[in-house]
């Protein structure tokens, strides 16, 4: 049984049990405290009196991420929808009359909603998505980020840092994988480590999911050769064509860590997936001017989940319109059909102390 925990929210302003609810997935070693999550969940949020959408908003804080304690010796990484899967399940469970309005993904997180999306086509939870700076064709990004100019190697260095800080605040905890007691005295030994550097010891060592379509038919469990072809089988350009439901993409000419030319521009077809380009943004930047800190692209987004829960949300059934049903299995709540899948919540409240966040040691590169 995989475990997921998870934490019940304190303090929470009244809501009826039926009100819309966005569901937000961050960007590499972020949390539900940055600024771009911020920035379009708070407007969504406010009372339609106060000019708001009135939606609630759940933000799936990765593992170990904005203060959230790892609970097993796994982390999490750009390919892995299984924690999505189940912070859906257990929402589904939480709030059983509400309807979810569109999946919400920053960067990483972006890469992990469209994976999600195009792995459950018709059963997914989700009936929308929109996907902001998604890194799409990871083993492009990767490599350029890691071999390309300087400012492309700074980049790669800054992520791989904050990645290596994240490990260290729970190593305790990861060192228990076997695979990972080996690696980590070299990852902290690195003096300026890539993502590059990086992957091969952590992602393409640790990396096992049973989440895929293959892997959920015969039960085999993945190990990557290469490093490219985790990059590979972990990128989200590819699955475009199996998405189901309404998708939003929003990306920008000049971002420093997902090139222009890097972009997709083939969706296979699919009447369902709008790939927009900005003139300029940055990577979850948009920021109106260098002296004006508001970003434009809210906009577009809040117009986007206006008219997905006024229109799609109004025909869907509760949870996302699924027929699988979900059930008590010991103390862990279960889902039809993904026996090696389980979650609970952890004792206390919803809160993490602000010194949990780390910020002496992550450098913010993105706000």
């Amino acid at each position: 049984m995989e475990e997921h925990y998870f934490t019940p929210p304190e303090d929470e302003r009244y809501l009826s049990d039926d009100t819309p609810i966005i569901v937000t997935f961050h960007g590499l070693t972020g949390g539900s405290n940055e600024a771009y999550v911020r920035s379009i969940l708070a407007p969504a949020c406010a009372s339609v009196e106060d000019g708001g959408l009135g939606y609630r908003a759940v933000v799936v804080n990765f593992r170990g991420c904005a203060g959230t304690p790892v609970t097993s010796e796994k982390l999490y990484h750009c390919g892995n929808t299984d924690d999505a899967r189940q912070a859906l399940m257990y929402i589904s469970h939480r709030y059983p009359k509400a309807k979810f309005v569109s999946g919400l993904g920053f960067s990483l997180g972006a890469n992990v909603l469209v994976r999600y999306l195009a792995q459950e086509g018709q059963r997914s939870r989700l009936i929308a998505g929109c996907a902001l700076a998604c890194p799409w064709d990871l083993h492009s990004v990767s490599y350029n980020l890691s071999n390309g100019a300087w400012v492309d190697r700074m980049y790669s260095r800054m992520l791989a840092e904050n990645m290596a800080a994240l490990i260290k605040a729970h190593k305790d905890k990861l060192a228990r994988n076997p695979k990972l007691t080996t690696a980590l005295p070299y990852l902290f030994s690195l003096p300026s480590p890539t993502l590059w550097d990086f992957d091969p010891y952590y992602a393409c060592e640790e990396k096992m999911e049973t989440n895929n379509d293959i892997t959920r038919r015969d039960g085999a469990v993945l190990r990557w050769r290469a490093q490219g072809d985790f990059y590979r089988w972990a990128s989200s350009h590819t699955a475009l064509s199996d998405v189901r439901v309404p998708l939003l993409a929003i990306n920008a000419d000049d971002d420093p860590i997902v090139h222009a030319r890097d972009l997709p521009t083939d969706v296979g077809s699919n009447p369902l997936v709008a790939l927009v380009v900005t003139r300029g943004g940055g990577h979850l930047g948009w920021f109106v001017s260098s002296r004006r800190r508001t970003r434009w692209v809210r906009n577009p987004v809040l117009e986007w989940l206006r008219a997905v829960g006024q229109g799609l949300a109004a025909r869907s059934c509760g949870g996302g319109g699924l027929s699988m049903s979900d059930f008590e299995q010991g103390q862990f709540l279960c889902e039809d059909g993904l026996p090696g899948l389980g979650c609970r919540p952890v004792e206390g409240g919803g809160k993490f102390r602000g010194e949990l966040l780390r910020a002496d040691t992550l450098r913010v590169i993105s706000v």
